[in-house]
Order: C-alpha cells, then structure tokens, then sequence
C-alpha cells in the first residue's frame, strides 16, 4: 500500500491549532495510517526538537521527576545523536 504525500510529516499530521497548541487534524482520524504516521513524525529531527521542548515545560516537582526528565532527555539526545549519524 502506498503512503500519502502527508505520511510522517509533522507540520502535516500534528499542527499547530488556533491556540499555539499541536493537535491532529480532523483529516487524519479516520486513516488508517495514523498511529504508525505520528510515530514516524515524532521520530523526525523536528519531532525529537518538539518532545525534547514539550519536557523543558513540564515542572519537575521532586526528585523521582528529575530522575524521569534526566532519563527522558537522555534518551532524546541519543536519538537526535543517531538521527544526525544516519544523515551523513
């Protein structure tokens, strides 16, 4: 089966909306391409970008939080490390 053009785009799949805030376009729901779509489009350079900036604003309230923000930050930097390796 062949993707569509807008398969794993970002801008594309997860908009930005009126608000400022990212959201799925009324479009996209009913395709069956959906979830494996978003994966791949938060797995781009600019969906890394986003999800390392979507952790930047969430508060980390103890300890047990920065831990979880630490490993979750770790583990963006490998992949965006590796996404810029497989691009050269």
């Amino acid at each position: 089966m062949e993707k569509k053009a807008c398969y794993g785009i970002l801008d594309k799949v997860f908009p930005y909306g009126k608000e400022g805030l990212r959201a799925v376009p009324s479009g996209c729901l009913g395709c069956p391409e959906r979830l494996s779509c978003l994966k791949t489009a938060i797995g781009t350079k600019k969906g890394l970008a986003m999800r390392s900036e979507n952790l930047k604003r969430i508060p980390a309230t103890g300890i047990l939080d920065r831990i979880k923000r630490w490993s979750q930050k770790k583990e963006l930097s490998r992949l965006s490390y590796e996404k810029r390796k497989n691009d050269h």
